[in-house]
């Protein structure tokens, strides 16, 4: 292919991304042309919310420089937005390479592209140095923002691209993006996480926090309202951190930050993702209680019941702590939904560990938990810890856990059942195209009768049927009473 003259590129960071946009739609008209048709592309997100958002930012350059999006990975550029939080997610990620390297050998222009959490661990990159030769380009999760002009360095290259960063303080958020739903989205408020939980290698691959300027946040909400958005989920890893690391003038709490959120016309719901049980403040709390549009959920990672496996884990709470703070939430807010994130299989895990954890769950009463097996991560200090739990204790722990999950789920969703809600419509059912499916404000889901026509719609909804983790249920008419959950509040 033709190489381009690349000149005059401005220093500004947004003004040279925009720049390498227009440079790297001159690269695909020519392969447009080549080909006789639009070149496709296929973008699969691993993992977290946050990776979910970044896969929005490529979809969106993708589009402005002429790619055509597709669902299945025979598209002329597949791009892998990978996880790293467990080993699993970079083993699924090895092997659905080695099938698109039988694909490339079939179609000379197909390329590949590997970015996100697993591409900021040195032991993944020198392996796919060395095995999967046939990638055509590696980034990373700081330099995300520096896509189009990897494109362009893509083209020109015959070798394989890596351009990975080890930290940065520079935050990149006006660019081209393509939301998935028109009506809800996710918004970046802050990067990176300075918790460092000995299990996690997310501070490593995220870098230590940086928080975006208030003013900048609020900015890109009210575009994406006007653009027809009424639900934002603010994204961090640890949003009760947000702003601390902010100069003076900028500086406030996440709670002072939902504030701001909330006086903007038209949004009409908030939610955000994840909270660390250390510091959700009290004005958090009242903040939350006290408004109409913050959504009754939050999510709130206790990892292990056992106040010593947490300080292993340095977590930097207690059990009784985090009781403490569940019964203040609940106290404040008695129609809140509490989630959470449990580990199984910590390094020198007992029995009386796990019957601390299951304690916990009795008395918090968990709306939902989502149970995890302990993955051992290269480079994080519980990978050397002694008197790794065995797989077979590890079962027996899992099951016995995850039984008294069930046990407690269930009867906090089945005394939803005959109650009015409020129902943000979101897509038409995949399995019963007579129904649609949405979300409730405590965020579970619920299928009912319904057309395409609703979604992105507030809607009641009367529960009649529980089925464990969802709803079933029918839409009331405009003139009935609307949400006796919202009542209740």
């Amino acid at each position: 292919m033709e190489q381009l003259q690349i000149n005059n590129i401005p220093e500004n960071e947004t003004d040279r991304q925009f720049y390498f946009i227009e440079q790297a739609k001159k690269y695909v008209e020519n392969l447009t042309e080549e080909l006789g048709r639009t070149p496709t592309f296929c973008v699969t997100t691993f993992g977290c919310q946050m990776n979910a958002r970044d896969s929005e930012k490529l979809v969106g350059i993708l589009e402005q420089i002429g790619y055509e999006e597709q669902d299945t990975e025979d598209a002329d550029f597949v791009i892998y937005n990978t996880c790293t939080v467990r080993d699993n997610a970079n083993q699924k990620v090895y092997g659905r390479l080695g099938a698109l390297g039988t694909k490339k050998k079939k179609n000379p222009h197909m390329r590949i592209a590997l970015c996100g959490c697993m591409m900021q661990e040195p032991s993944v990159i020198e392996k796919l140095k060395k095995s999967y030769r046939f990638v055509d380009l590696i980034f990373g999760t700081h330099n995300i923002f520096k896509f189009a002009e990897l494109v362009v360095t893509m083209f020109q290259s015959k070798r394989m691209v890596i351009d990975i960063w080890k930290d940065t303080d520079q935050i990149v958020e006006d660019l081209p993006i393509e939301r998935k739903y028109k009506f809800k989205s996710g918004i970046n408020i802050m990067f990176g996480c300075n918790n460092f939980c000995s299990y996690c290698i997310v501070p490593y691959v995220r870098g230590r926090e940086r928080s975006r300027k208030p003013k900048d946040i609020i900015q890109e909400i009210e575009k994406l309202v006007a653009d027809g958005v009424i639900e934002i989920m603010l994204l961090g890893q640890n949003v009760n951190s947000y702003g601390k690391n902010l100069e003076e003038v900028d500086r406030m709490t996440f709670a002072q930050l939902l504030l701001e959120v909330e006086k903007i016309e038209g949004l009409q719901r908030i939610r955000f993702m994840t909270s660390h049980p250390k510091d959700l403040s009290d004005e958090l709390i009242e903040v939350m209680k006290n408004s109409s549009k913050i959504c009754r959920h939050i999510h709130l990672p206790l990892q292990s019941g056992s106040s010593r496996i947490l300080k292993e884990m340095n977590r930097r709470y207690t059990k009784e702590q985090y009781l403490e703070l569940v019964e203040k939430i609940r106290t404040a807010m008695p129609d809140v939904s509490i989630t959470t994130d449990l580990i199984i299989g910590f390094p020198g895990e007992t029995a009386a560990d796990i019957d601390e954890t299951m304690d916990v769950i009795r008395k918090a009463q968990f709306d939902n938990a989502f149970t995890f097996i302990y993955s051992k991560r290269t480079g994080t200090p519980a990978a050397a810890m002694e008197n790794q739990v065995s797989q077979e204790q590890v079962k027996e722990s899992f099951d016995r856990v995850l039984e008294t999950v069930h046990e407690m789920t269930a009867s906090r969703a089945a005394a939803m059942v005959g109650k009015t809600v409020e129902v943000l419509v979101e897509e038409q059912n995949e399995h019963d195209h007579n129904l649609v499916t949405g979300k409730l404000s405590n965020n579970t889901i619920v299928h009912f009768p319904g057309d395409p026509s609703l979604i992105g719609k507030l809607v009641s909804v009367k529960i009649e049927e529980c089925k464990g983790f969802y709803y079933f249920g029918t839409m009331e008419s405009e003139g009935e009473s609307r949400y006796e959950y919202a009542v209740e509040r």
